[in-house]
């Protein structure tokens, strides 16, 4: 099979759960476990960090490794999922994996696919691990992909294990409450491996201590670590051609930073980021925090590191879709937050754009209980209903019924591009696009 083929396979031989949803999560570790042997168990031959979390793990990944490469390390990055390209999912030093490693790995192991019969998730993992032991990385950043105890990833023995946050997603799966699914993402906490949790949360905060101090576990809350504040926010506008629509504009956010130790702060340091999603301030405490863990044993990152590295983390990494800028006439962004923890910070965001009226291009999944993003969202916006392009999308004129039982109102669109386009076309110059509601939107779109 040539690339095209082999992705072909992967996605209608194999459950895949942007496919079929639920049914592709697999309720043990047996599958992966043993497609693992078979390929000698090479998720031990590298060292690795473990990030899970409800929101947040994606650009957490993405930042650590920027750091790690440009402090010198052979970085590998596994995160799911992709965008554009399957191949998203597994980068080393930002370069995703070639088509041929793909068309190889297939090759050579579908006789035990089709023995093992793991989901597609498990065979991305075991591609994964498999390419990180052959390239000799000297760490790999590992995020979960669904809640973690039972996730494929969590067979790995990391230096560090990190938790972001808890929020409202995949209950049908992790539980009804928040420290149920607390105690499903804290599945990754190991014996005697130190554990970061980004941000601490009341309802949650003693499912990961009780647990931390079962595993033997060094423990601390990134959130109590760090006092940032943003500083400033530049724009600069890059014109690729010679018409106005393929205007781009590029942001970056200053913020402030002190390390607190018994509430008494350092000194203030300033960082640049690329990344200006106001959530990714919570991340990058916990990126700052588990800088200072990997020094203790023993990484070398210097502070110029960390700042050059948080400037370009999208350049260094390929990282999309986060808080992102398509176009500057009229404004229109995109963000791939789609649980009602994700689309609470996409709206203080939104609220902190100056503009006129809102046009929200939105897409959302078929096996989700939509109903609590949907009453979060602003009446007076005009909403633009599409279906995102895999079988799990939700039919846009179902979204748009339950949208106008919360009195949000407008017109259901064939596609998410021409969705998108309507909105752009109807926009005034001081209004503002905004496309999400699911990843799968913003796949479409970036």
């Amino acid at each position: 099979m040539n690339y095209s083929q082999t992705l072909n396979y992967l996605y209608t031989q194999l459950p895949m759960f942007t496919r079929v949803g639920a049914s592709a999560f697999k309720k043990d570790l047996t599958n992966t476990i043993e497609l693992c042997e078979r390929l000698d168990n090479p998720q031990h031959k590298f060292k690795s960090i473990h990030v899970g979390g409800t929101n947040g793990k994606g650009s957490t990944s993405h930042m650590l490794a920027a750091v790690l490469q440009t402090a010198g390390y052979k970085t590998g990055l596994y995160t799911s999922p992709h965008l554009k390209d399957f191949r998203e999912r597994i980068r080393i030093n930002g370069e995703m994996i070639s088509e041929q490693e793909v068309v190889d790995f297939v090759a050579i192991h579908q006789p035990d696919f089709e023995e093992i019969q793991p989901s597609f998730f498990e065979m991305t993992v075991a591609l994964a691990f498999d390419a990180f032991a052959r390239h000799q990385v000297d760490i790999a950043i590992i995020e979960v992909g669904l809640g973690g105890r039972l996730d494929s990833t969590n067979i790995i023995t990391p230096l560090l294990s990190i938790i972001t946050n808890i929020g409202w997603d995949h209950m049908n799966m992790l539980g009804n409450t928040l420290p149920e699914i607390a105690t499903e993402k804290a599945g990754i906490i190991k014996l005697d491996i130190p554990v970061i949790i980004g941000e601490y949360q009341d309802e949650v905060a003693s499912v990961f201590t009780t647990k931390a101090t079962t595993e033997n576990s060094e423990l601390l809350f990134a959130s109590d670590q760090w006092v940032i504040k943003v500083e400033t926010r530049d724009k600069k506008q890059e014109t690729r051609g010679d018409s106005e629509d393929v205007t781009k504009c590029s942001e970056m956010l200053t913020v402030s930073l002190q390390k607190t130790t018994h509430h008494s702060p350092f000194t203030t340091h300033y960082l640049q980021l690329d990344l200006t999603g106001n959530y990714q301030l919570k991340n990058v405490k916990t990126v700052l925090s588990a800088v200072d863990e990997l020094r203790k044993q023993g990484f070398t990152i210097t502070n110029e590191q960390v700042t050059n590295a948080l400037a370009q983390v999208k350049t260094l990494t390929g990282l999309a879709g986060r808080w992102q800028t398509l176009s500057t006439h009229p404004l229109t962004i995109c963000d791939t937050g789609h649980n009602p923890d994700g689309i609470q910070e996409v709206l203080k965001n939104i609220a902190a754009v100056p503009h006129q009226q809102l046009h929200f291009v939105i897409g959302m999944v078929n096996d989700k209980d939509i109903t609590k993003v949907l009453q979060m969202l602003p009446q007076n916006a005009t909403y633009y209903f599409c279906k995102p392009d895999i079988p799990r999308g939700l039919e846009a004129s179902i979204l748009q019924e339950q949208a106008m039982a919360l009195n949000l109102h407008g017109q259901t669109y064939s596609s998410v591009i021409n969705a998108l386009k309507a909105a752009q076309s109807k926009a005034g110059d001081n209004d503002l696009v905004f496309a999400g509601g699911s990843t799968f939107v913003v796949a479409e779109i970036v």
